[in-house]
């Protein structure tokens, strides 16, 4: 087995109980490398397609890269995956903390769940060894108190991941937490394991993880470092919430709800500034071994109830409580955070979902009576973070929203869905694809056509090749602000595992995974390029003031070239059956392209 890896898989059916270790192949690692493209292998594998997201077939999946845990300088994260009950297709979803590095210090590279319990469990790897216990106690409790708990009866070298109320009633956009604060958070994965009554797992070991050539990694890291020092430096000061205030005026934040224009709704955001959001902070801290440090642990609220250690606001939250709803409060973000956080839900859908409301209510589509009595109105913190409450706890016309702006839309009715902007059923992330992110032109391909819809972290084409073989190996995407990502990448690889791989074999990896997520949502009956995409989302008609009058999107010319250039069909999104026996393909390409099919025609540009 190559360096890296524990080499060992964990299998668990929730219905029956059994545990079920399986070694690791290493031509699976060879090929996919690991996290969510090693994930993507299995579940395609041995998953049904159509099986209900919510039901006892649907294959959850907690899974690391080979990075993780290693001296890699951002090599802390993992990945969530199953079939997302959000968007009926592949649902992929990476956190940070501290439980990656620690599943595979307990023993497993990955874990992977079927079947539904009787009762609420969690399950306790510990150094090799793996069982499930009884979790009726946890069961309701927060994520807060459940990991609190948990790593205090297991001690220090314990780790957890697990959901909150949210989870257990099975929100759609609820999330799996870890670190109070870092979630697996897009895809509606902890609906996922809420359905399965899997309360929490708990990740304890002192198992080193086998590297190749220490001493490179080592000097590699320390290279990355000062290679990355001014970085690193004001990443640690001020994380990802950096620019809540100037995304807000630019035109990359969405303002109310992908409809307002931010120097015209909200001309004042000096409540959004670096030092405002972090004017609360008690203290830095980061994911295991990150020398940026980028997360923060929080005084505890004056102007709002959020508790000590409440974890310093990251980019994303503050746009969808922030400027998405028209907020400049950063105080009440933090409470709508702490909401979310506590009760396991994505902040991300959560302030999309809280400005879809607002919208209706501004249109009277809902009501004081529908909203328990709120005030709903734009850039209102209170009403904000009273609406937040009832949405985690799926309270009053919570229940109602707390499955997505798309379903919530069907069930509100009254023209309801002229308001909720989504694609393929999950709301995107907090970047407008018309404007640019620090001089970087977005694209709506990368929330259009990505396996995962909604999605900002992925763009799609094969320029983000590279992008999923970072994510396959356990790194987080902030590291590439830091140096030279194909360098580090690639450095870190061979000196971890021992693989001396070329920047073609690599790329070639990334392929790979990105036909393989692409093949799990084709065979779910969702083909991309049907996806509806809300006119706000790319500018038609385009915005009439600010920084982004008159701009829209060419959608179709992005997917279009795209599509062209990842060897995939332009009308059935179907990627072409020798691509995929080169990639080592040769199942999906058979039931894919069975032998009496005949590949269409590719036809000319799309007219608009």
């Amino acid at each position: 087995m190559a360096r890296g890896y524990m080499g060992r898989l964990l299998f668990v059916n929730l219905t029956t109980g059994e545990l079920k270790d399986e070694e690791l192949d290493e031509k699976l690692c060879k090929d996919f490398i690991g996290s969510y493209g090693i994930a993507a292998r299995i579940l395609y594998s041995r998953q049904k397609g159509g099986v209900d997201a919510l039901g006892p077939e649907n294959m959850l999946g907690l899974i690391t890269g080979p990075l993780t845990g290693t001296p890699a300088t951002f090599g802390a994260r993992y990945a969530a995956v199953a079939k997302s009950p959000l968007t009926g297709s592949w649902g992929d979803a990476n956190s940070g903390g501290h439980f990656g590095p620690y599943m595979k210090f307990a023993g497993y590279d990955g874990l992977f769940f079927t079947g539904i319990s009787d009762k609420p469990v969690y399950l306790l790897i510990d150094n090799g060894k793996a069982r499930l216990k009884d979790a009726r106690i946890f069961w309701g409790k927060s994520t807060y108190e459940t990991e609190d708990t948990l790593e205090a009866e297991y001690g220090p070298t314990a780790k957890v991941a697990c959901i909150g109320p949210a989870g257990e009633k099975m929100a759609r956009v609820a999330c799996i937490m870890t670190n109070r604060g870092d979630a697996a958070g897009r895809s509606g994965l902890g609906a996922v394991m809420g359905s399965k009554r899997l309360k929490a797992v708990v990740a304890r070991g002192e198992m080193k993880v086998p590297v190749f050539d220490l001493e490179a990694a080592n000097n590699l890291r320390k290279e990355h470092m000062e290679e990355g020092k001014k970085f690193l430096e004001y990443f640690g000061r001020y994380g990802t919430g950096g620019h809540g205030d100037t995304s807000a005026h630019s035109g990359d934040t969405p303002v109310k709800n992908w409809g307002g224009v931010g120097v015209v709704a909200i001309p004042d955001v000096s409540g959004l500034n670096k030092d405002k959001i972090i004017a609360n902070l008690e203290r830095r801290k980061g994911c295991w071994h990150c020398p940026a440090a980028c997360k923060g642990a929080l005084k505890a609220g004056i102007e709002y109830p959020y508790p000590a250690g409440n974890h310093r606001l990251e980019y994303e939250t503050i746009g969808a409580f922030g400027a998405n709803c028209a907020n400049t409060n950063a105080e009440s973000i933090n409470m709508a955070s702490h909401l979310c956080n506590s009760y396991g839900m994505d902040t991300i859908s959560a302030g999309s979902i809280i400005a879809f409301a607002m919208e209706l209510y501004e249109h009277g589509i809902i009501t004081k009576k529908d909203t328990g009595g709120i005030d709903l109105k734009w850039g209102d913190p209170r009403a904000l973070v009273a609406m937040t409450e009832k949405l985690v706890k799926r309270e009053g016309i919570g229940d109602v929203l707390a499955d997505g702006v798309k379903l919530a839309a069907e069930r509100i009715g009254k023209g309801a869905q002229e308001f909720a902007v989504h694609i393929g059923g999950q709301e995107l992330g907090m970047h407008d694809p018309k404007g640019t992110f620090f001089g970087a032109r977005m694209t709506t391909a990368m929330y259009h056509m990505d396996a995962t819809p909604g999605r900002h972290t992925t763009g799609f084409g094969p320029s983000q090749f590279l992008q999923f073989v970072s994510s396959a190996a356990g790194l987080c995407m902030h590291g590439g602000m830091a140096g030279n990502p194909p360098k580090y990448i690639s450095g870190f690889l061979k000196a971890v595992t021992g693989w001396d791989r070329s920047a073609e074999e690599l790329l070639k990896n990334g392929e790979r995974i990105a036909n393989m997520r692409h093949v799990f949502t084709l065979r779910e009956g969702d083909n991309p390029i049907k996806r509806t995409v809300h006119g706000r989302i790319i500018g038609r008609p385009p915005q009439t003031e600010g920084p982004l009058a008159g701009v829209s999107t060419d959608m179709e010319a992005q997917a279009y070239w795209n599509l062209g250039a990842l060897d995939w069909d332009r009308v059935t999104t179907k990627p072409n059956r020798n691509k995929l026996i080169e990639l080592g393909l040769n199942d999906v390409a058979e039931e894919l392209w069975p032998p009496q099919a005949t590949p269409p025609m590719f036809g000319g540009p799309p007219r608009r």
